[in-house]
């Protein structure tokens, strides 16, 4: 990880991501958390004021350390205890069936293997248990999504490996869950390239 991406990136990000919209977002998709939690892609921790009452510990999974620092009066607020566990979404350092719900926001788009995360998230999930997430990704309109594959190189470069065009439906799929729940809009403001946005909820499919 080079200079921008270890000191600069993470102050930027903390900025441009807690503004009104991500705000109400972050708190319609904490909503329903309870119990232990897992959130992968913890980042500078924008989602602890959201996470409600009923959540008695949050073990949180971010590679950057930098973030972690941003987060630490954040950290410190919480009503709850707030544990790093570890750097990589791929390989959770967390037993089977070890956590009541899993939140993962804007970070399947950065994470090199996403399949691999989600098949992750799965095995850490007690029985009941959901994944909560928001994500950004690929659009359903043809000239969004050609403008997606164009800019997606760039975009990997300035925002720290973060893809444009995943189609987070497929990825979440993949990775052993169905979509119980899926909200698809644009944000408001944002460039469409950018902005098109995958809210919902999911559950472990069954095994058999």
């Amino acid at each position: 990880m080079g200079f921008y991406d270890d000191r600069v990136l993470p102050h930027i990000i903390n900025v441009v991501m807690n503004n009104e919209q991500t705000r109400e977002t972050r708190a319609r998709v904490c909503g329903d958390l309870a119990g232990e939690v897992v959130e992968v892609g913890f980042g500078t921790g924008h989602n602890l004021p959201f996470i409600p009452a009923q959540v008695t510990r949050l073990r949180a999974v971010e590679p950057s350390r930098r973030s972690v620092q941003l987060a630490s009066k954040r950290i410190a607020g919480a009503p709850f205890p707030v544990e790093v566990v570890g750097l990589d979404g791929q390989k959770l350092p967390l037993d089977d069936e070890s956590t009541d719900h899993v939140l993962c926001t804007w970070s399947l788009c950065t994470i090199p293997d996403p399949v691999a995360a989600v098949q992750e998230m799965r095995r850490v999930l007690r029985p009941g248990g959901h994944l909560h997430f928001v994500e950004h990704g690929r659009s359903p309109d043809e000239n969004v999504r050609r403008w997606q594959d164009r800019l997606n190189g760039f975009q990997q470069r300035v925002a720290g490996g973060c893809n444009l065009n995943r189609d987070i439906t497929a990825i979440v799929e993949a990775g052993g869950f169905d979509v119980v729940r899926m909200d698809n809009y644009y944000g408001k403001g944002e460039p469409k390239p950018v902005g098109y946005l995958y809210e919902g909820v999911a559950a472990p499919r069954a095994r058999y």
